[in-house]
């Protein structure tokens, strides 16, 4: 009998910063207690960044992904960066009067799009059940009308866990060009930690 996922796990490695998405988080706090462990991070690996570009980079991407109400995000921040490469969303889905029952065609269907031509889906099995991949991209906001959107590159997992009726969402997201195939694979791997508690 298939029943609720009560609780979500997820391993990343040692440069990824787990954003506060709670609404009773403080956010202004913890965007600045992370950017001097950030700071002293890449200055004992070599690198000179500012604090303040880094407070503001985390703050702005923590306050975007409290936006969506995600069960878990986390911003990636190598060495040397003062903004994040990219972003990482964990969410539930769960079925109601409109969607009885969530299928991996249902996930491709509602979750992909065709901005930038066709999404690439596939199928995956994972460890916590079967899954679908979506692989595309989109035109990311811009504040100023003047300049041209950026382009927004996803990876999105859809999972059914196996015994459940909800859906588990993986969502990674980056703007910067020429990262395509390491956000892919780094996708990929943290894809296959996920857990969930039923």
């Amino acid at each position: 009998m298939a029943t609720d996922i009560s609780g979500c796990g997820i391993e990343l490695p040692a440069d990824w910063v787990s954003l506060p998405v709670e609404p009773s988080d403080d956010v202004r706090g913890w965007s600045k207690t992370t950017a001097v462990e950030l700071r002293d991070r890449s200055r004992a690996a070599g690198y000179d960044i500012d604090k303040a570009t880094l407070r503001k980079d985390l703050r702005s991407r923590a306050e975007d992904s409290r936006s969506r109400e995600p069960l878990h995000a986390f911003a990636l921040y190598p060495d040397g960066f003062d903004f994040a490469l990219a972003i990482l969303e964990v969410s539930l889905i769960y079925p109601d009067d409109t969607v009885p029952e969530i299928t991996l065609d249902w996930l491709a269907e509602t979750f992909s799009a065709d901005d930038f031509g066709p999404p690439e889906i596939s199928r995956a099995d994972l460890p916590i059940g079967p899954a679908v991949r979506i692989r595309q991209n989109f035109a990311s906001g811009t504040r100023s009308r003047r300049r041209p959107g950026i382009l927004m590159e996803t990876l999105t997992y859809g999972v059914l866990p196996t015994g459940a009726e909800s859906a588990l969402m993986m969502l990674m997201s980056w703007t910067l060009p020429g990262l395509s195939e390491e956000m892919e694979t780094a996708a990929d791997s943290i894809a296959e930690t996920l857990a969930v508690d039923i």
